[in-house]
């Protein structure tokens, strides 16, 4: 007899691990939430051991809730292929891809039908994330993110330069017609990017030590909400605040100038898999087609 947890708890646990969060699991399931949760609950109980911390904006995996989400993720993904076989049909590939946000709202999101329409047989699962980390935890099978430098652990395909620059909303009140400009004024920064104003600062010959004190945020969704509403004076990727410029609700009065960074597809190096392979050429592909129509 298998020593083994109610399948069900295993089911729960299996969608709040890739999700990071008991509702967006719930809704996957078609369960309520205080289903989920029970059955997370009972699945830690079996085991002795908390498989999350939960916090205000979700949960995150423990040491061993990652181990177990391993083994579960392969044990499932083994079994869904073996089923689909079994059934003669073709497996469905999931691949979860992590992007900030804006650039998942802005540009992602619009394309990923085309993808989805040229491979029925793999399913993207987006989720936010801006860092490295939740690559290499395996939160996330596939990366798009900023950097100039990547981990030798991390496999990067270039797909963007990134450009940055302050924006504003269009009825800011100060001139901004230099850097220095700006010195005097407030600045608004993010903690996913916390050295942005200062490379751009140093980028633009001017001390970057003038630039350090200003309203903090999250997220920069967060921060370009805050300065389209007039709270003060952003640094950002034009191609991640390509939406908000589009729709005058930001200008960007010194315009954009290149970083040193690139927006790369990572995955784990050495991570052979054709559906990600697959994204991979698409991605590519899109972001040429998208810096030839003058975009970046």
């Amino acid at each position: 007899m298998r020593r083994l947890p109610p399948l069900n708890a295993l089911r729960a646990f299996d969608a709040v691990a890739r999700q990071l969060s008991i509702s967006a699991a719930a809704q996957e399931l078609h369960v309520t939430h205080s289903a989920v949760s029970h059955q997370v609950r009972q699945l830690e109980q079996w085991l002795g051991k908390s498989l999350f911390v939960r916090h205000a904006s979700g949960v995150r995996l423990t040491a061993e809730g990652q181990s177990l989400q391993q083994a579960a993720d392969h044990s499932f993904a083994l079994l869904e292929t073996r089923c689909a076989e079994i059934a003669d049909q073709s497996p469905i590939a999931e691949i979860v891809l992590g992007a900030p946000g804006s650039f998942l709202s802005n540009w992602l999101i619009p394309r990923l039908d085309q993808f989805e329409t040229a491979h029925a047989n793999i399913r993207v699962r987006l989720q936010t994330s801006t860092t490295i980390d939740d690559l290499q935890r395996h939160v996330v099978d596939c990366l798009i993110v900023s950097d100039r430098n990547w981990p030798t652990d991390v496999e990067a395909v270039s797909l963007f330069e990134e450009s940055v620059g302050p924006v504003c909303a269009p009825d800011w009140p100060h001139d901004i017609a230099t850097p220095m400009d700006l010195t005097s004024q407030p600045l608004l920064h993010t903690s996913s990017r916390p050295d942005a104003w200062a490379n751009w600062a140093a980028r633009n010959g001017v001390e970057p030590a003038l630039f350090a004190g200003g309203r903090q945020f999250d997220h920069l969704t967060l921060l370009l909400e805050a300065a389209a509403a007039g709270l003060g004076v952003a640094i950002a990727p034009a191609l991640l605040a390509e939406r908000e410029l589009s729709q005058k609700r930001l200008i960007a009065p010194l315009g954009f100038k290149p970083s040193g960074a690139v927006f790369a597809f990572c995955t784990a190096r050495g991570r052979s898999d054709k559906a990600l392979q697959a994204l991979c050429t698409w991605l590519k592909t899109e972001s040429v087609a998208y810096g030839k129509a003058g975009n970046i």
